[in-house]
């Protein structure tokens, strides 16, 4: 986004929604006056969204959300702080290339829920249980846990990642990011 604002939000939140291949039923999100209005509110009950918000400084409640910034974002984008006028490449590169390279390509751990002798829940990520996104979202639709959106099939979601190897998507990543990169201009530095 452009900024932490309501007005660059809801733009954004309109495409990110719009992105998914299947219903949203939820949407959380932190306690920010830029998530928590009523613009926000209207699209999401248009679309019939349930929104739940973080508790004030419970840091738990987006642990989901911070291991994805911390594991995909702050990986691939860096922790420096990145200019507003780069706003609008940078999602155009999330949404064409980095965003299907990431559901369709890479391998990611899913947890297997446990309970110990002691009645404790224990999370254990198995071998067999790496997949990609899309993966999951095959079994969840084999299952009846998810619905797709009107017009989208499994089939073709499959298609599309079939259509270029783990290999060939993640060099096409790697090599849209350098030139995303490469378009920024580097502040000049204080002698």
């Amino acid at each position: 986004m452009q900024g932490i604002s309501e007005a660059f939000l809801l733009p954004v939140l309109e495409l990110i929604i719009e992105q998914f291949p299947f219903v949203i039923l939820g949407f959380h999100s932190d306690n920010g006056s830029e998530f928590i209005n009523g613009p926000v509110a209207k699209i999401l009950e248009k679309l019939r969204i349930e929104q739940t918000k973080s508790r004030s400084r419970q840091s738990n409640d987006n642990a989901l959300a911070e291991s994805k910034n911390a594991s995909v974002v702050r990986k691939h984008m860096g922790y420096a702080h990145i200019p507003q006028q780069y706003a609008k490449p940078i999602n155009e590169f999330y949404q064409e290339t980095f965003n299907p390279w990431l559901n369709f390509h890479r391998p990611c751990m899913f947890a297997t829920e446990v309970i110990s002798p002691k009645g404790k829940i224990i999370k254990r990520y198995k071998h067999e249980e790496v997949k990609t996104p899309l993966e999951c979202l095959a079994q969840l639709c084999e299952k009846g846990l998810v619905t797709l959106k009107e017009g989208t099939t499994l089939e073709a979601l499959q298609a599309q990642a079939k259509s270029k190897t783990d290999l060939a998507a993640a060099q096409e990543m790697q090599r849209a990011k350098s030139e995303l990169f490469a378009s920024f201009v580097k502040p000049k530095r204080r002698a």
